[in-house]
């Protein structure tokens, strides 16, 4: 199916979800998610796959179910759809959500696990690549994107309190958000070119994450 925008009722959907986080409600409404959801979305990332998952690996559409194991929250569903093409998680990942607020799109280190926060901080440690990763930072808030991620308060283990790039070595993870309220274009074709755009937009941040760190390779717990 070639993508035409998100449906009609998509955000009234996930209004209504947050509204009513339960399973009569999903039961009563999954047709609309399955319609004006589910099936753009995964049309959306059909389209986009060529393009941009090369190196990055196959086109992937989240569950719509929250895992409330550990969770104090036991609403069991997630209020907004996310999709994501990424060869792992933290390694560079080109990332697209819809829901209650409109459209969103990311990309970037997110979740680093232990052995890529070692690799993202030697990167970072070496003029040649920590410079790189300034200056595609720069330019993507330059051009409107919000950069993001979890911080130490305080400088890592083994580094000088001087260092010219301490501000990037204390991340944890970090990505680049950027959205679009609710408007007519996200019930159009439009809505792809927007992610497209944002999506090369990324490429130098996301090709950066991908050879510099990788995916982890820690066995998952």
């Amino acid at each position: 199916m070639k993508f035409s925008g998100f449906g009609e009722y998509a955000v009234d959907f996930y209004d209504g979800l947050v509204e009513d986080n339960s399973k009569p409600y999903w039961d009563d409404h999954v047709e609309t998610y399955k319609s004006d959801v589910r099936a753009p979305m995964e049309a959306l990332l059909a389209e986009l796959a060529p393009e941009f998952s090369d190196g990055f690996g196959e086109p992937k559409v989240f569950r719509p179910y929250r895992d409330v194991r550990f969770a104090k929250d036991k609403t069991p569903y997630k209020t907004h759809c996310g999709a994501v093409i990424e060869q792992g998680r933290g390694g560079g990942a080109y990332y697209v959500e819809v829901g209650p607020e409109g459209l969103r799109v990311g990309g970037g280190c997110f979740h680093l696990a232990a052995d890529q926060i070692a690799r993202f901080r030697k990167a970072v440690d070496t003029e040649l690549h920590g410079e790189a990763l300034e200056k595609i930072l720069k330019k993507l808030e330059k051009a409107g994107w919000e950069i993001r991620g979890d911080r130490l308060k305080s400088k890592p283990r083994g580094f000088d309190a001087d260092h010219p790039r301490l501000d990037l070595l204390r991340y944890r993870s970090v990505y680049a958000v950027r959205a679009w309220e609710p408007d007519d274009v996200l019930h159009e074709r439009g809505a792809l070119e927007r992610v497209r755009k944002a999506w090369r937009q990324l490429r130098e941040f996301n090709e950066w994450a991908r050879d510099r760190v990788g995916p982890s390779e820690l066995p998952r717990r």
